[in-house]
């Protein structure tokens, strides 16, 4: 029987690597530069409205990106769309090593273009391929994602010493992204037969989530996040290195950081889709990125390793919005929507948090405010994020 690109993919054990792998790649683009940004801002001469840019350029890509993402899963089928997103983070991720500053953004635009795609489709193959594992499956998913942050933090610097190019070192993490695109392309298979659910999910009409106030309310509190997230991988670095840190032991702070996400993540999405409400998960961790933040603005150099890993663990955060992704929708269609609005609209907010962070230091030359302003960010959150939990659908 002919396959149908419209069914979702078998989720056998080499589909749940290649779920693992591809998110490995969805935060080296982002970590690998930011760790060796005071090296790229030397060698190409720029301002710092020009590192600003590039620090907001992700979440940009991922919110304009994102909006294409719902049409090529429809329109190639999860396999080939993931696939063709992997490719293009691939080139995307070899271009940007090759030339000048433009070429260093345009480049890293294409690469983020491809993460951006992975983002929407790959919550919704979680879903949709592995129904009764959507926690265990998205722990490890999100697992992977901080994983791969954690070693595009740590081992970028290590590894311009031994090639003596930041542009080696940033470009080598290419190789990761092929061999991601190579087992997505064994293990990615649609299934033999239209089952009548998926055909009603993929084909039936749907109320528009613009005029859903739940869909408006997880929407801003991804992008809330989102901006946290970006804004400590893209800026952290420079935050303790201005605070007398060296830049390797800077690079392994954000290392730590990013690999607290492992075991939050593999714990976080599991307890999650086992309770109604997660709005207490979601207050809980808020607070502990408000301790490390507050720290990081009052104190930098008191304790520098304790404020990295409350905030480090506070960003279990993001494991649990996209798990609420799924369960706060009832079908693989839903969570599709869903998906693409809170990412699309999500990331354009958060694209503001990086470039206004720098744009505050500079204005006031010092980190404080920029730090405090995060800090009411962060109780927003908090509040959203207890709306967002409370056990409904859209």
């Amino acid at each position: 029987m002919a396959v149908n690109r419209q069914v979702a993919l078998v989720g056998s054990t080499l589909l749940a690597i290649g779920v693992a792998l591809a998110a490995a790649n969805l935060r080296p683009a982002v970590t690998s530069l930011a760790s060796v940004l005071g090296d790229v801002r030397g060698s190409l001469g720029v301002s710092t409205a020009w590192t600003s840019l590039l620090t907001a350029v992700p979440t940009l890509c991922f919110g304009f990106a994102a909006f294409l993402a719902p049409w090529l899963g429809r329109r190639l089928g999860m396999a080939r769309a993931v696939g063709l997103a992997l490719l293009v983070l691939t080139a995307g991720l070899v271009l940007r090593v090759v030339d000048g500053p433009a070429v260093v953004l345009g480049g890293t635009f294409v690469a983020c273009a491809g993460i951006a795609v992975c983002n929407v489709l790959i919550p919704v193959v979680v879903k949709e391929s592995f129904p009764g594992r959507v926690g265990l499956v998205t722990g490890v998913y999100t697992a992977a994602l901080a994983a791969g942050a954690a070693l595009g933090a740590a081992f970028t610097p290590g590894l311009e010493s031994l090639f003596g190019s930041w542009r080696l070192a940033v470009g080598a993490w290419a190789l990761l992204s092929l061999a991601a695109l190579l087992i997505w392309l064994a293990g990615a298979r649609h299934g033999t037969a239209v089952r009548s659910t998926a055909h009603r999910t993929t084909a039936a009409p749907r109320r528009s989530l613009a005029r859903n106030p739940l869909a408006w309310v997880i929407t801003v509190f991804f992008g809330l996040q989102s901006l946290l997230a970006y804004t400590v991988m893209g800026w952290l670095p420079q935050i303790l290195g201005d605070a007398g840190v060296d830049r390797t032991t800077a690079g392994l702070l954000l290392a730590i950081t990013m690999v607290l996400g492992v075991p939050v993540s593999l714990v976080v999405p599991a307890l999650a889709a086992r309770r109604p409400s997660q709005s207490g998960m979601v207050v809980g961790l808020g607070l502990l990125s408000v301790s490390g933040v507050l720290g990081l603005a009052l104190a930098p150099t008191a304790a520098p390793a304790l404020w990295v890993v409350l905030i480090g663990v506070g960003m279990g955060i993001f494991p649990l919005a996209l798990v609420m992704l799924s369960l706060r929708t009832a079908t693989g269609a839903d969570t599709a929507r869903l998906s693409a609005m809170a990412q699309s609209i999500g990331y354009l907010i958060s694209a503001c948090g990086p470039f206004a962070f720098g744009v505050l230091r500079g204005a006031t030359g010092s980190w404080t405010v920029s730090m405090l302003v995060l800090v009411a960010l962060l109780v927003l959150l908090m509040v959203l994020g207890w709306i967002s939990g409370r056990p409904r659908t859209i």
